[in-house]
């Protein structure tokens, strides 16, 4: 998903040449296959987007794939692009790095201040390593190396598996299906309490390549060696009941909405302090209801594709 919006704002003019790999043409996870990608290609700018990601379901029930794989991916390209000289890259991760009881919101400074959420800490481990890895490899060799965190994604291209989504695909599909079968209940993982925040995928890319635009001297004047990463959201966020009935209403669904407490909530809220951000002249633009239409129609589009892939 994010891949794709990046590549939608990189084409228009600029003079790129945008160098892709599908996960069957490049396995990041073997190094001697990534070593060979950076020889190979001149490659100037890197945009690390690939990871292995999932909601609370799946990171509970693989945490062993998901440190090991992300952890994989990252040290692979980083070191590589170091190796080949790249100028420029950006480490993409997510805002459960972060304390499960961190002060809302969450600013930079907050990581590694307490404990990670348990239902996500072997993705979060990961993608700290990933940003203490950029640091590094700034201070002992000078990589214009920079990192964003992103708070949760969503939009076209997104992943509608009820066994591995994240909450906001997860719940336009169950909507989706209940309006199309006729169903008078829709059921809500947890206590639909929990706070979240949402930024649709176009504008992460659009403050991606906003950041990655900026000079050198300016990018990090603006963080610092121990705290360079940049947090990226609206400022915003929902609970989970308020976007359950948000998406209903996109939807046309009628019926009831039932809350499942027994079912993990993770982290009461995650909002993120976006100031940094806003100081290096970037805010969010797509809100929250026009981005789930998106994504919604977007999913109708491609239904059938949806349903065959599982």
């Amino acid at each position: 998903m994010v891949g794709s919006a990046l590549v939608r704002n990189l084409e228009p003019g600029g003079g790129r040449k945008i160098l892709t790999r599908s996960r069957s043409e490049l396995d990041l996870t073997r190094q001697d296959q990534v070593e060979t990608f950076f020889a190979d290609e001149k490659v100037d700018v890197v945009y690390l987007a690939a990871a292995r990601v999932g909601g609370i379901k799946a990171n509970s029930e693989h945490p062993a794939d998901f440190i090991r794989e992300n952890l994989q991916i990252q040290t692979n390209v980083i070191h590589s692009a170091f190796a080949a000289g790249v100028s420029r890259l950006l480490f993409l991760g997510s805002s459960c790095i972060y304390p499960r009881l961190a002060s809302q919101p969450m600013a930079e400074d907050a990581l590694m201040t307490g404990t990670l959420e348990e239902s996500n800490e072997a993705y979060a481990v990961a993608k700290i390593a990933g940003i203490k890895m950029c640091e590094a490899y700034h201070r002992q060799y000078g990589c214009d190396f920079r990192s964003a965190m992103p708070t949760n994604l969503y939009g076209p291209e997104d992943n509608f598996d009820l066994e591995s989504s994240h909450v906001l695909p997860a719940l336009v599909r169950k909507f989706h299906e209940a309006v199309i079968y006729g169903q008078e209940n829709v059921q809500v993982w947890g206590s639909g309490r929990p706070k979240r925040e949402f930024l649709h995928v176009d504008d992460m890319a659009s403050a991606s390549l906003h950041l990655m635009n900026l000079s050198a001297e300016h990018y990090w004047s603006a963080v610092s060696e121990h705290c360079s990463h940049v947090n990226v959201g609206c400022g915003q966020d929902v609970s989970i009941s308020g976007l359950a009935q948000l998406i209903a209403q996109v939807t046309g669904f009628q019926g009831g909405i039932l809350y499942q407490p027994e079912m993990p909530d993770g982290t009461p809220r995650k909002l993120l302090d976006v100031s940094r951000l806003a100081e290096l002249g970037w805010t969010a633009r797509i809100g929250l209801g026009q981005g789930i239409q998106q994504t919604y129609e977007w999913m109708v589009e491609h239904w059938e594709g949806i349903k065959s892939d599982e």
